[in-house]
């Protein structure tokens, strides 16, 4: 007789992670606009939503041009840090690990230190929630940077969260 407790499949934790309540304000959808200046790179739709009852913020993002990937994020947080943790994947195989915080202020970060390619992002959620200015950029060494990308998010829908 096997008295080890029994793994449900798809069990949903009964209390949502507490540690990643301020994500709050990114969930729901948002129109994209990617653009270097004042001309136009690319638009798609970026969808935030809480997985197993906020244990965790999934992003997923697509975009109407060809050049640009396809995106799936999915965010959470050590109860010790206040730096949250991001896995990316995309439509091109491409998989990697950015460290993100959000600030009280709205200020929100995203950065990646890997030998060859360093990325880091910041993005400004506007008052009302419903606008977020952002931008992209890169570097070989961590020390030397250009810009990649701007981003401009604008809120379609703000879903119950």
């Amino acid at each position: 007789m096997d008295d080890r407790p029994q793994i449900q499949a798809n069990a949903e934790p009964s209390n949502p992670n507490a540690a990643l309540a301020q994500l709050n304000v990114l969930v729901g959808e948002w129109d994209m606009q990617a653009s270097i200046g004042d001309r136009t790179l690319g638009s798609g739709r970026t969808v935030f939503s809480w997985l197993e009852s906020g244990a965790f913020l999934a992003q997923h993002s697509e975009v109407d041009q060809e050049d640009f990937p396809t995106a799936t994020l999915l965010i959470g947080r050590d109860d010790a840090s206040e730096t949250y943790c991001m896995l990316y994947f995309d439509s091109r195989g491409v998989s990697r690990v950015y460290q993100m915080s959000l600030s009280a202020t709205g200020v929100w970060k995203m950065w990646r230190e890997a030998p060859g390619f360093f990325q880091r992002f910041t993005g400004k959620i506007s008052p009302d929630g419903n606008r977020i200015t952002a931008g992209w950029e890169r570097s070989n060494n961590g020390v030397f940077w250009e810009q990649d990308f701007d981003l401009t998010y604008t809120r379609v829908d703000k879903a119950d969260g």
